[in-house]
């Protein structure tokens, strides 16, 4: 999982509030092909949203943790439903703050 500062997460919240979720997670929960869309999602944006349709807070919080083990992630936000993703593009568009 990746670690970020603080001060990271806070600019990535800001960077987020403005998107909208690109996947969405439904009453199947975690497939392979979810977890594949995801993948490619991050690859694309770095910064995603993700709108889970079910569950209560701790089958959410177990699918952010295993998202973000899986593909190497960092989790930025669990508000409700909706879960902030960031993961470091090979050519990165956000430029993270030192700390």
């Amino acid at each position: 999982m990746l670690n970020l500062t603080p001060g990271q997460r806070r600019f990535l919240r800001a960077q987020a509030h403005t998107l909208n979720p690109v996947v969405m997670i439904g009453d199947a929960g975690l497939s392979a092909s979810v977890m594949k869309e995801i993948g490619a999602s991050l690859k694309s944006h770095e910064l995603i949203k993700i709108k889970i349709a079910g569950g209560d807070r701790e089958q959410r919080e177990a699918m952010l943790n295993e998202i973000c083990t899986t593909l190497d992630a960092a989790p930025i936000q669990h508000i409700g439903k909706t879960l902030i993703v960031y993961k470091t593009a090979e050519k990165p568009v956000l430029v993270l703050p030192k700390s």
